[in-house]
């Protein structure tokens, strides 16, 4: 069930390239070689910090030039699929491989480029109780993995040839699926090629006669929400999951909106933990009867990038029977539309740095008068 449900991670990022028009067979590779160091963000990896991690990113760029309106609004992004491998310079935490969709986003007469990926990452030495228990970072072979890289580029210096370099961020979780998960942030620096496939590019196109102003009424979106996790007590299991989600959005222009909501959670894991606490540490006072449910009010933004949008959102518990890592909470992820209503999810959630789960979900996007009718 895990692997199923991590496997599904990546199928939907690399889903979501897949546009309606194919735009061209314009496109690149770029090869960048890494070498930096695992930021501390907790004290508990302070003994798998012993060298600098070093890999490398290899990466497919499909091209656009404006044949449809939102490649002209992102001033003409690239999407494709990265692979990476890095070795983290640690016998314990072995090495890391991994499967990205990613986008470039271009800025300053497209000298930057600014490139996020997500994907899903193997490493050759997860946590092992008996062979391998100081890895705390990673529970599960299989993980979610997010990289950002900024870097200065700049195409056919050599004919089809070119360079980049600038700064890479690599991430990999397991989202708490399986305990342990301290999770690890790489810090890096890199440098590479890249190569065009074309002799030429395309002139890029601008046309946008219907881009502002852009009016849409208020929409009511419900969504289900699931998956497995753990609490971070390891060996106490993995359950099920359920969020039920109810909120209204309000497009600003075709770029963003705005959102209001409440969620209903029913983490089966917390009445684990509940029981656990109540019998292991009495001192802390927790009654086993305690209430698991949890019910949050919310407030959040969607940017739109044609069929994908990133949602982020952040959350307060109205209902909180039992304390677990705070009353706040933020949300982050994809959705991916199928149709104006339908829509799937692909989300994080987590207190601060703390992830608590990664949710799959299914909702429709809907004008309440219209439906009515």
């Amino acid at each position: 069930m895990r692997r199923f449900l991590l496997l599904l991670t990546v199928g939907f990022q690399l889903f979501g390239f897949a546009q309606e028009q194919k735009l061209s067979t314009f496109s690149s590779i770029d090869i960048n070689y890494f070498s930096g160091n695992i930021a501390l963000h907790n004290d508990d990896i302070l003994h798998l910090i012993t060298g600098h991690p070093e890999g490398v990113i290899i990466s497919w760029n499909k091209k656009t030039f404006g044949l449809n309106s939102w490649e002209q609004r992102y001033n003409y992004p690239d999407y494709g699929i990265s692979f990476s491998y890095q070795n983290l310079k640690n016998e314990v935490l072995g090495n890391n491989y991994a499967l990205y969709g990613h986008y470039n986003f271009y800025f300053f007469n497209r000298n930057l480029m600014l490139r996020i990926g997500q994907g899903l990452a193997y490493t050759t030495n997860p946590y092992n109780k008996e062979t391998n228990h100081k890895n705390i970072a990673f529970g599960s072979a299989l993980m979610s993995s997010t990289y950002a890289m900024i870097n200065y580029k700049k195409e056919r210096l050599f004919e089809k040839f070119g360079i980049q370099a600038g700064l890479t961020l690599l991430h990999y979780s397991n989202a708490n699926v399986k305990a342990p998960n301290t999770s690890v942030n790489s810090l890096t620096i890199n440098a590479g090629l890249t190569y065009n496939f074309d002799d030429e590019d395309l002139e890029y196109r601008y046309d946008l006669s219907d881009d502002e102003p852009y009016k849409e009424p208020i929409k009511y979106n419900f969504v289900l929400r699931g998956g497995v996790n753990e609490s971070d007590v390891i060996g106490s299991g993995q359950f099920p999951f359920f969020v039920l989600s109810a909120y209204a959005d309000k497009r600003l222009n075709r770029k963003s909106a705005i959102q209001v909501g409440v969620d209903a959670f029913f983490s089966n894991f917390l009445k684990e933990l509940i029981y656990y606490q109540s019998v292991g540490f009495p001192e802390n006072n927790v009654n086993a009867d305690t209430d698991y449910k949890r019910l949050g009010v919310f407030v959040g933004h969607e940017l739109f990038i044609n069929k994908l949008s990133i949602v982020s959102q952040f959350g307060f518990y109205a209902y909180y029977p039992f304390d677990f890592e705070g009353r706040t909470y933020q949300r982050i992820g994809l959705k991916r539309y199928f149709g104006d209503k339908w829509f799937a999810a692909l989300t994080l959630k987590s207190h601060s740095a703390k992830a608590e789960a990664v949710e799959l979900g299914i909702g429709i996007r809907l004008l309440i008068l219209s439906f009515l009718r």
